[in-house]
């Protein structure tokens, strides 16, 4: 995903190019997939609420890098929420912001939005952000501010998985009856905690994984709920199948046993969709 630095400066002068872990329901209500808003939040220093109070449209020669069909707004917003920031930020805030125009091509009217703001602080001056990308400012909604909140909350947790990376090393072993086995995949994370997956196949039953985040593998765990943070780490970031790297060590049996298991865990996972640009 490309992502855009919007470099605020004062109006006048050139711009430069849920409260728990529980699964969210995605309506029609919104374009916004759960993957689109842990995208944003995870990645913004500041995430708040806010209410734009005024909003002037640049001219096209201070608009630089503007995406067709799009109008730049220098915006001043009153802030009705912080829901995260390492710092304090006050009350009014200032910031750029790149918005669609209308469907009949008119400029939009952004005054009086409430809206989402993901971004980050601009050094040296205060009251002024930079959103995190060109759609980091979203409408808001109850949904869209309870997705949000479940999101950070998860991932301010303790037991809270890093990103996923990749695949480290994968073990296959045969049990002592005919199509019983069990695989363990063990993942790289950003922050280098252990997760690994377990897949359990036995006589006459539906095959079972488990996610395991330490060193002890918890087979009895169950799969993680679709739009939480340890489903979307997984879904999202795992590769669509089990690199050759992960099989060393592994007789053709084995690695024919661990790709379909792989290919279970990513199957019962589903799709991580996204919708942004």
């Amino acid at each position: 995903m490309i992502r855009f630095a919007y470099i605020l400066m004062s109006f006048g002068l050139l711009a430069l190019s849920v409260d728990s872990a529980e699964s969210q329901e995605f309506t029609a209500e919104t374009d916004l997939t759960y993957a689109d808003i842990a995208d944003l939040a995870l990645s913004a220093p500041v995430v708040a609420i806010a209410r734009i109070d005024r909003a002037r449209r640049l001219d096209e020669e201070r608009a630089i890098g503007v995406a067709p069909n799009h109008v730049r707004f220098y915006v001043e917003a009153e802030l009705a929420t912080l829901i995260r920031s390492a710092e304090g930020v006050p009350a009014r805030v200032s910031y750029l912001v790149d918005v669609p125009r209308d469907s009949d091509g008119r400029r939009p009217r952004i005054r009086d939005r409430q809206v989402i703001l993901l971004a980050a602080p601009v050094p040296g001056r205060r009251g002024e952000l930079q959103l995190i990308a060109p759609d980091a400012q979203i409408d808001w909604s109850q949904h869209r501010e309870q997705v949000v909140r479940a999101i950070l909350s998860e991932a301010a947790s303790d037991d809270a998985p890093g990103t996923v990376t990749g695949v480290g090393s994968t073990f296959s072993v045969p049990g002592t009856l005919p199509g019983e086995s069990e695989t363990q995949i063990f993942l790289a994370t950003s922050d280098g905690r252990p997760v690994s997956l377990s897949i359990l196949r036995r006589p006459n039953q539906e095959p079972r994984w488990s996610v395991s985040l330490g060193e002890i593998v918890e087979r009895a765990s169950p799969p993680p709920e679709r739009n939480t943070i340890l489903w979307y780490r997984l879904a999202c970031f795992l590769p669509d199948s089990l690199p050759d790297a992960s099989l060393e060590n592994m007789d053709n049996r084995q690695i024919s046993v661990a790709r379909a298991d792989y290919r279970l865990v990513r199957e019962d996972l589903g799709i991580c969709q996204r919708k942004r640009s």
